[in-house]
């Protein structure tokens, strides 16, 4: 009789315990939060060995916030090596390929502080989201909350638009 309630009590303590897990979902991954006070290893990058250049007269000014000439450009060296040209990551401005777009995007004019205008919305929807979500128990996805209520429903809007005559020829399947 023991050995049957010890036994009934590790078989609950270990239901208990799986309970606990997240089932296979990493929810850390779109954390708006840092959770950590540690650094960020993926900011720490190993630089080029140093080297004297051939004439002192030629090196460019040094201009804070820029790269200095033994910073590594992961990007760019990753390029290279799968045979691409390392210096198509220079942006020089809007490609010809997509003036025509441009143009159409600006046909109702332009927002030039749209980051600024962006930015402080943001801010805002995340403050909101800050004073309802007090407790903030158990495993949350803070992103998933504070934006849900502006996510589409692409099924919805595909009755929606079907039930006002509308072709929709390529719909996404049902989730």
């Amino acid at each position: 009789m023991i050995l049957s309630r010890s036994v009934i009590l590790v078989v609950a303590v270990a239901l208990a315990l799986s309970a606990c897990g997240r089932g296979g979902r990493d929810v850390q991954l779109t954390k708006i939060k840092k959770t950590g006070n540690g650094p960020d290893e993926f900011t720490v990058l190993p630089t080029k060995p140093l080297q004297a250049p051939d004439s002192y007269n030629t090196l460019p000014a040094p201009t804070p916030g820029t790269s200095n000439l033994v910073d590594t450009n992961p990007e760019a060296e990753g390029i290279a090596a799968l045979g691409g040209n390392p210096n198509a990551l220079v942006v020089t401005g809007v490609g010809a390929a997509d003036g025509a777009l441009l143009n159409r995007a600006r046909r109702y004019g332009v927002t030039g502080d749209i980051r600024q205008t962006l930015a402080s919305e943001d801010l805002d929807v995340r403050r909101r989201h800050g004073r309802v979500n007090i407790l903030n128990i158990g495993p949350n996805d803070d992103y998933t909350d504070a934006y849900k209520r502006q996510w589409l429903d692409s099924q919805a809007e595909q009755r929606r638009l079907r039930s006002m005559g509308v072709a929709v020829p390529s719909a996404p399947p049902p989730s």
